[in-house]
């Protein structure tokens, strides 16, 4: 795999992995089903993904050649970026109103 694939099949598994935890009712992705799920066990799955996030990458990079050393600069940037990724789960899980619930608070205003 060269170099420019690598870089956008990371880019795509962080994609995914920074939603799913807004998308799945479920601890871990895998355990019992909670609802509502905390915000604790959403930040903990965040985490959790963006290190796997980071395995990936770094797989993929000694895989093209030398891995190179990274500076608390790359992981803070890092998980600013994969934060930024998971801000459409967020919105759809947190932000987002469903009709019915909109007609709700207008009649509840008259």
């Amino acid at each position: 795999m060269e170099q420019g694939a690598s870089v956008w099949l990371v880019l795509a598994v962080a994609l995914v992995a920074a939603n799913l935890p807004y998308l799945s009712t479920r601890i871990l992705l895998v355990g019992p089903r909670r609802e509502p799920k905390s915000a604790g066990w959403r930040l903990l799955e965040l985490f959790l993904l963006a290190l796997l996030t980071l395995v990936v990458g770094f797989a993929l990079e000694a895989r093209l050649g030398q891995r190179f050393a990274q500076g608390w600069e790359f992981y803070a940037a890092a998980l600013a970026l994969f934060v930024t990724l998971g801000f459409p789960g967020f919105v759809w899980r947190y932000l987002r109103r469903s009709r019915s619930q909109v007609r709700e608070f207008d009649d509840d205003e008259r």
